[in-house]
């Protein structure tokens, strides 16, 4: 099959534009708002887009709570989510007012950032904290501005819990992310797959 997307008229039950670009990692981002209220929400718009320095981005889909915190105070945090949480992290994108804390919805625990005046949560076995580098609106093929707000982030710090450390590594098998799909669904992850770089002809 093949359609268009201005029309978009695929003919399915649901888009399957997420479903085909998955699995996605999810950016579950804290932030503080200038009254100080903590706001917790997760993100599958969201990557690292650099190592020197270290960068993050995640984009939300309409001006939402996170966007206006990272705007206004210029710093956020990423929690790992892992498969433990997804419950809560379920219930931490549940759509409340602002100002309503979803650490506090979610039954977990706000923790300050050391280099950042964000929250992030407690119980996560991974944090970056960030500060805000960039905040762009996407543009469509006509230039005009979409509704998509994309906050890039410079990880100046990164926490780990020592649990998920094994043989010198950041173990995913322990530390057992979700991942977003398409739909309502989420995924794990397999058994990882260890493949190096094929070497450059003439350099054996």
């Amino acid at each position: 099959m093949f359609y268009d997307t201005e029309s978009n008229a695929h003919g399915m039950v649901h888009d399957p534009f997420k479903a085909i670009v998955a699995p996605r990692p999810i950016g579950w981002i804290g932030t503080k708002g200038r009254d100080g209220s903590r706001n917790l929400s997760p993100y599958s718009f969201f990557n690292a887009v650099g190592d020197r320095p270290k960068m993050v981005m995640f984009s939300s889909s309409g001006r939402k709570d996170s966007l206006r915190n990272a705007e206004e105070t210029g710093v956020f945090t990423a929690s790992f989510a892992s498969r433990t949480l997804l419950e809560k992290v379920s219930r931490s994108s549940a759509a409340v007012p602002y100002g309503t804390d979803e650490f506090a919805l979610a039954g977990l625990t706000a923790v300050d950032g050391r280099m950042v005046a964000a929250p992030y949560v407690g119980e996560a076995v991974a944090v970056l904290e960030c500060r805000v580098t960039l905040v762009t609106t996407l543009k469509d093929i006509e230039g005009m501005d979409t509704d998509s707000h994309v906050v890039f982030g410079q990880v100046v710090g990164i926490h780990i819990d020592e649990s998920v450390i094994r043989d010198g590594r950041f173990d995913l098998a322990l530390a057992d992310p979700i991942l977003r799909a398409g739909y309502m669904d989420y995924a794990g992850i397999s058994p990882l797959i260890q493949l190096a770089r094929p070497s450059a002809p003439g350099r054996g």
